[in-house]
Formats: structure tokens, C-alpha cells, sequence
């Protein structure tokens, strides 16, 4: 047998989403206007019915309330849809209701038959019931609780988005799971901000069809028998027939549709299905044995039937035995045996982090409460390195530490202590730009992160030393200066092997070329992050990382494998980087020279072969050289320049190390990283 297959032209045929959309309002506004034949009113009445039972399905099997975020949409439209239909069918019964209980369509006229059964006033009756229960009931109250879903999702959120950034800054999380969490927050408050509107749109059209459904009755009895001479007898059947049969084509849906916007909105933030949730809970045998034996005492009471409740106490009767067999069998099984305590794993023990900040607890309040300051702090500080530097700062964890005084915090880099201060909250230090002490009352200390003379100072006395031309800053601000110059100072070890390979990974897709043709074949991922280290240990960004491979691609080119060499390499190709770091705001770069006589005493001590030259300078010696260079710089520094030694390629690397001892923010530059396009200045020479 030949399998069924269709035609070329109809498999290439494709609707997409959007023109679906634009066809589906723009038949709702043709509905509003244009008079429709009963075909067609019958075809989109049950397209109306069948839409309406997918969406109370997919509400029933959903496992969270933001699996469906079309709903809102679909309930607006569907809406507008019903609301559309309701204007024609009612165009169709007032113009051609004398016809008789066809003239709106066959689905109409077989709902009102079928609701009728022979007697027009009980049918009326229980079509009244129908719509209070849709109007009252069920549309007022989803109503009321998309609003108060509403309400207390948006109170929320700020609590939400603090727990958020205390995770990310604690470690918990990394950068990619808060921004997932971050996208789910705002969708779910958005969601049930749409809700609560669309929900209005759903009380109106219960309104809508009452009224309707009154325009049809009695309009329809005066046309009928005023204009078209029919019998009140016959007008009443009639138009009865028809009401009905409009009004449960209309309401059945619209009902339909409510109760599906009920349950999603009530719907607990377990992800569950409700129907796995009922049945579990629903379950136990103790509230199973208890109906059942209702059941049995409301069939023994007189004039009850006995048969229907004593089959539902059989029923239950057996669900309770049957759980409670299973919940007997469950403590007897393995499984169920009381939990012995486990150690934690030892590579539990062996992890290491990178970052830590241990807090006194006295200093707890700064990392947690209703404003965390210091996890914003962080959060900022991390940003910013990522944009000035070039890559991701791994996260900080932050913990208490009993261990030390109240007011104590320390900062670990790879475990080790790298620095330590004491804050006293909720005072603000106040600094002298000048480097003076401030004259005012408080207590005198050192900025921990530069050791400048400050002063720790009370809430109210902060606008006064603003006025006296202060820097203030509390204790929040005071910690994260600290934490961000660690970081800079050690920011080499924190580039670690998997960051570098992250950092190749993430290049934009025209890059990859260079790196496949690079890495590992002429460079190995281990040699690169020891360069990229060597960089960041003089605080030079590595954001412009193709520069850099290109850099190494041409170094090895030349055949080029010991580090300085490639290093050099690099650095000239970021001399316009270099050159626009060392310039000062004057728009020139300041330097200080290496004399001649440094300058041949220096290469005469490089001892080695050509690829590893080593400085090999009499102690006594060199330091001289270090207080000669230590004065010129300070002498530059009183006048308000931060100048940078200029030297030559080979003696860069000697002498960078030797100046990182005493001044290690002072850049050591070599002829070739001055770009010939800056401005430079010579302040003098060593």
C-alpha cells in the first residue's frame, strides 16, 4: 500500500506565527462588521469550543504557571473572538429569527434544543444559573486572585533580587545562572501583571453575554412579533430556542476559559503537574479509610440509596487499604533505613577559593540585611574589572569568621591572607585629599587600602566634613576600596587555566580562525596564561585579546619561545594601549629617563644565554639605583606627575621587577611601546 503524501505545493506552504496573529484580529474585527452566512457562524462557533478545551488542557497538565506566558495573549484574544461572534450571532437572530431556530446556524439550535428539553422555562432557569455561575463565581473570583498574585509578586521582587546578588557574590551561583534567574523574575512578574489585566477581560465578557443575552430574548419578541407578525407562542419557542442556544455557544467557552485562567493563577509555585500533586496528596490512607467510612454511615441512614455510597465506600475502602500496605512495606526496605551521617567528601577539602572575605560578626550587617551594600559593592567591582581589564573576576565568597574581633575583616587570595582592616559601622571615614589628618572630632586611624591618616566620624557629622572638602565614605565603600586594590595587585594569580581557555572560547566567531591557527600547534594554552599573567602583574588590561594573539602569532613566527621575548613582542603591539595608560591629564606621557651610565652598568650585569638573561647586580649597588630612582619619582610625584621609566627593550623586564619592589603602580616602558603618534614629556633622567 502507498503511503499517503502531499502535494509539492502544499508541503512547501508555511504560516508563520506573526500572519497567524494578523489573521486571526483581523478576523475578529470582519466578525464585528460583516454579516456572516450560518455555515460560517456554525464553523467558527466550533473552532471557539475546541480552542477553548486545548487551553483548559494545557492549563491542567502544566507543571508551573510560566510554561504558558501566551496565555494572557490567547485569553485577550479569545476573548475578543467570543465577543465578535456574540455580535453576529446576535445580528443573525434578530434579522432572521422569524425563520425559525436554524436561522443562526445548526450548533446554535442544537444547544438550545438540547439545554430545553421540551420545557422553555426550566431551560431559561438553568441557562440564568449557568451565566451567574460564570459572572459571579468563577470570573470574579480568578479575578481577584491574578490581582492579588499580582500584588504580591511585584512586593516581592526587590527580596527576590537580593537573594539573587547575595548567591552570585557568595559563590553559589556564577554570573550565568543570576542572569537566568534575573530573566525568570522579571517574566514571572510580568506575567502575572498581565494576568491581572487580562482577567478583567474575562469578567467583561461574562458581562458582556448577559446583556447580550437579554437584547436577544426580548429584542428578538418584539421583532418577532411586532414586525414579522409571529405569534407570541411561537415568538416565545422561537427565540427562546435561540437565546439559549447563543448563550451556552457563547458562555460554554467562556467558561471553559475562566476556569483554565482559575487554575493557572491559583496554580502553587511547585513545578508539579496539578493532577501528580493531587494524587499525591490526595493519597493517604488515613483520610481515604475516614471518607470511606462516612460513605458507609450516610448509606445506612433512612430513605438514602444505598448502592451509590456503598460502592464509593468499597472503592476508597480499597484505595486506603492499598496505601496503607505500601506505607507498612516502605520502613522494611533498605532504602528506608535511618540515614547514617556521611563525612563530606575529601575533594570537598581540596577546593580551594580564590577570593574570600572573612568577616567579624560584628561586620555581618555590611553582606546581609534589607540594603547589603557590600554585595553591591562587589557586584560593581566585579563589572568594572571585567570592562577595564579584560576578564571575568572570579566570584568573592563571603563567611563569617568567629575567630576574629568584631570589627576585623580579612581578605584571602587562594586561601592566604593578602590584607586585613577594622571598620567601625555605622561611623563613615573621613579623608583629607591633602593627606593631612582631618581637623575634627573622631577617631583617628589609617585608610586601609592606601594608608592614608583618617578620621572615623559620626552620621551627624558627615555634612560638616564634606563642607571642609573631605572625602567620606562608609563602611561598605571603605571595605570594597580595600577588596579592589587586593584584586589589582594580585590579579595575575587569579587568572587561572580554565579562565584562559574560557577567554579564547568566548572571542567573537571571525576570531576562532586565529586562534585554531595558533593554539596549540605554535602556542600552548599554558604559555598564553603565563603571558596574560605577566601582563596583568603591571596592571595592563588584556580586553584586547586578538591584538595580543596576533601578537604571539608574529613572535612565533620569528621563531620567538622564551616569554620575555614574546612578551616584548606583545607589548609593542599594545603601544598604543601602553602609551594611553601612562598619559597623564596634561595629554602627554611624563617619563624619566635611564641615564647612559644605568644604562650600560645595567646591560653589563645581564648574565645568560640570549632567550634567558638574568641580572646579576652587587647588592650595594643596586641599591643605589633603587633610592636614586625612588627620589627622582617622589620629587615628580610632589609636583603632581606620575612619570614613567623609559628604558631599552632588553633591560624592560630587569627593571620593571626592581621598580614593582618600592612603587609598583610607576609603568616601565621601553622605546618601542611609545606610540609614535603620543605626546611625551621628559621630567628628567636616573
Amino acid at each position: 500500500m502507498k503511503a499517503f503524501a502531499l502535494p509539492s505545493w502544499l508541503a512547501k506552504l508555511r504560516i508563520s506565527s506573526e500572519a497567524a496573529l494578523i489573521a486571526g484580529i483581523t478576523l475578529v474585527v470582519v466578525i464585528l462588521i460583516v454579516p456572516l452566512p450560518g455555515a460560517l457562524l456554525d464553523a467558527f462557533l466550533a473552532l471557539n469550543i475546541v480552542v477553548s478545551v486545548l487551553m483548559l488542557m494545557v492549563t491542567l497538565l502544566l507543571s508551573r504557571p510560566l510554561d504558558f506566558q501566551s496565555f494572557p495573549q490567547l485569553l485577550l484574544i479569545t476573548t475578543l473572538f467570543r465577543l465578535g461572534l456574540n455580535v453576529g450571532t446576535t445580528r443573525a437572530i434578530l434579522a432572521n429569527g422569524h425563520e425559525g431556530p436554524e436561522a443562526a446556524g445548526a450548533v446554535i439550535a442544537t444547544f438550545g434544543r438540547y439545554l430545553m428539553g421540551g420545557d422553555i422555562l426550566v431551560g431559561m432557569i438553568v441557562f440564568a444559573i449557568l451565566l451567574l455561575v460564570n459572572h459571579v463565581v468563577v470570573s470574579k473570583g480568578a479575578g481577584r486572585v491574578a490581582e492579588v498574585a499580582a500584588r504580591f509578586h511585584l512586593d516581592a521582587m526587590p527580596g527576590k533580587q537580593m537573594a539573587i546578588d547575595a548567591d552570585l557574590s557568595a559563590g553559589t551561583i556564577d554570573e550565568a545562572e543570576a542572569k537566568n534567574r534575573r530573566r525568570e523574575l522579571q517574566e514571572e512578574s510580568g506575567f502575572h501583571g498581565a494576568m491581572d489585566g487580562a482577567a478583567k477581560f474575562v469578567k467583561g465578557d461574562a458581562t458582556a453575554g448577559l446583556v447580550s443575552t437579554f437584547i436577544n430574548l426580548l429584542g428578538g419578541f418584539a421583532i418577532g412579533v411586532g414586525r414579522h407578525g409571529m405569534g407570541f407562542s411561537d415568538a416565545v419557542e422561537t427565540y427562546s430556542i435561540l437565546t439559549v442556544g447563543d448563550g451556552l455557544v457563547g458562555q460554554i467557552p467562556a467558561l471553559l476559559v475562566s476556569i483554565a485562567a482559575a487554575i493557572i493563577v491559583t496554580k502553587a509555585a511547585r513545578e508539579e503537574p496539578a493532577d501528580k500533586l493531587m494524587a499525591r496528596e490526595l493519597a493517604g490512607w488515613k483520610p481515604l479509610a475516614i471518607a470511606a467510612g462516612s460513605s458507609v454511615l450516610l448509606g445506612t441512614m433512612p430513605g438514602m440509596p444505598k448502592l451509590p455510597f456503598l460502592l464509593m465506600a468499597l472503592l476508597l475502602g480499597a484505595a486506603a487499604w492499598y496505601q496503607r500496605k505500601a506505607s507498612l512495606v516502605e520502613p522494611s526496605s533498605p532504602v528506608a533505613a535511618p540515614a547514617v551521617p556521611t563525612e563530606p567528601a575529601v575533594s570537598e577539602a581540596l577546593r580551594m577559593d580564590l577570593l574570600r572575605l572573612e568577616l567579624g560578626y560584628g561586620l555581618l550587617s555590611l553582606a546581609s540585611g534589607d540594603a547589603p551594600r557590600l554585595t553591591e559593592q562587589i557586584r560593581g567591582l566585579r563589572r568594572t574589572i571585567a570592562q577595564e581589564m579584560g576578564f571575568v573576576l572570579p566570584s568573592v565568597r563571603i563567611q563569617d569568621n568567629l575567630d576574629l574581633p568584631p570589627d576585623t575583616y580579612v581578605l584571602r587570595v587562594k586561601e592566604i591572607e593578602a590584607a586585613r582592616g577594622v571598620l567601625r559601622p555605622p561611623m563613615h571615614l573621613a579623608i583629607d585629599p591633602e593627606g593631612g589628618m582631618p581637623d575634627m572630632a573622631g577617631e583617628k586611624t589609617s585608610e586601609p587600602a592606601f594608608g592614608l591618616p583618617a578620621l572615623w566620624i559620626e552620621e551627624k557629622l558627615r555634612d560638616e566634613a564634606l563642607m571642609r572638602g573631605c572625602t567620606v565614605v562608609d563602611c561598605a565603600g571603605v571595605l570594597a576600596t580595600h577588596l579592589t586594590e587586593v584584586v589589582r595587585e594580585n590579579m595575575s594569580e587569579l587568572l587561572s587555566y580554565s579562565e584562559t581557555q574560557k577567554l579564547l572560547d568566548e572571542l567573537p566567531r571571525e576570531q576562532q580562525k586565529l586562534v585554531q591557527e595558533l593554539i596549540p600547534s605554535q602556542v600552548s594554552v599554558g604559555v598564553l596564561q603565563r603571558l596574560l599573567q605577566a601582563l596583568l602583574s603591571e596592571r595592563v588590561s588584556i580586553r584586547d585579546l586578538s591584538t595580543i594573539l596576533e601578537g604571539l602569532q608574529e613572535a612565533a613566527s620569528a621563531n620567538l619561545r622564551a616569554l620575555p621575548q614574546m612578551l616584548g613582542i606583545v607589548r609593542m603591539r599594545l603601544s598604543r594601549q601602553l602609551s594611553e595608560g601612562a598619559r597623564g591629564p596634561q595629554g602627554y606621557v611624563p617619563i624619566v629617563m635611564l641615564s647612559p651610565e644605568w644604562e650600560v652598568a645595567f646591560t653589563e650585569c645581564l648574565t645568560g644565554p640570549a632567550e634567558d638573561r638574568q641580572l646579576a647586580m652587587e647588592p650595594a649597588r643596586l641599591q643605589v639605583f633603587m633610592q636614586r630612582m625612588r627620589d627622582v619619582l617622589d620629587a615628580q610625584a610632589a609636583q603632581g606627575e606620575q612619570a614613567a621609566l623609559l628604558c631599552s627593550g632588553a633591560l624592560r623586564p630587569h627593571l620593571r621587577a626592581i621598580v614593582d619592589r618600592f612603587r609598583p603602580s610607576t609603568s616601565v616602558l621601553s622605546q618601542s611601546e611609545i606610540h609614535p603618534r603620543i605626546r611625551i614629556r621628559s621630567l628628567g633622567s636616573v
